[in-house]
């Protein structure tokens, strides 16, 4: 159930005659992928910073973040390994919103999410800056589970779900694209976009 204070995005995907991308089967469970282990979690020493193409880095503690206006945005999600869930009712504050709090440098085009552990993923701005995308601690009304990416997980509805980073902590600006974790040949080549309606699963080799 939605909060009738919190405003509420519903994204284009959601929208659609036809929900469900190629190849792909619908599920009602929300599977676990990740690699690695769940990171543990101090309020007290948890930061998040952008930096980068930015005229000044930006840096906050956990109070701090979670106290930015609360956005919610309903949408589905797409995994790259074939599942589809519907209906995801994602609460936090959105991508533009935060980056707000930023000057960009004209060079500035790309993303990188940094999350613990050293994880990364690769966006173009656009796509981090979509209407729907949102820096999420809650799903469906609860909390995120830590297995889910608590205490926050990037959402990018229109991009497969890898490109959901979990465990965010920070974004840099960057003036060309480089590939993040998933995306390095050494970690299975993942598309650099992920688009799960042009099926853009993997890098040309």
């Amino acid at each position: 159930m939605s909060d009738a204070h919190v405003p509420l995005i519903i994204s284009t995907d959601a929208k659609r005659a036809q929900r469900i991308p190629p190849r792909q089967a619908l599920t009602r469970k929300w599977p676990v992928l990740h690699a690695g282990t769940v990171p543990d979690f101090d309020r007290a020493r948890w930061t998040f910073h952008i930096f980068g193409l930015v005229e000044y880095p930006w840096q906050v503690g956990y109070e701090e973040f979670f106290a930015l206006p609360r956005v919610q945005v309903r949408a589905d999600m797409h995994c790259v390994t074939r599942w589809s869930k519907l209906e995801n009712l994602w609460e936090g504050v959105s991508t533009r919103d935060v980056m707000n709090k930023v000057k960009l440098l004209p060079a500035a085009t790309f993303v990188m999410v940094h999350c613990d552990h050293g994880f990364t993923t690769n966006l173009p701005l656009a796509d981090f800056l979509g209407d729907d995308c949102l820096f999420a601690w809650k799903h469906d009304g609860k909390d995120l589970e830590p297995d889910h990416g608590f205490p926050l997980r990037l959402v990018v509805p229109l991009l497969y779900a890898w490109k959901s980073a979990k465990w965010v902590r920070g974004i840099e600006l960057m003036a060309e694209d480089r590939p993040g974790f998933w995306e390095a040949w050494e970690n299975g080549g993942y598309h650099m976009r992920g688009d799960p309606w042009k099926e853009e699963r993997f890098r040309d080799q």
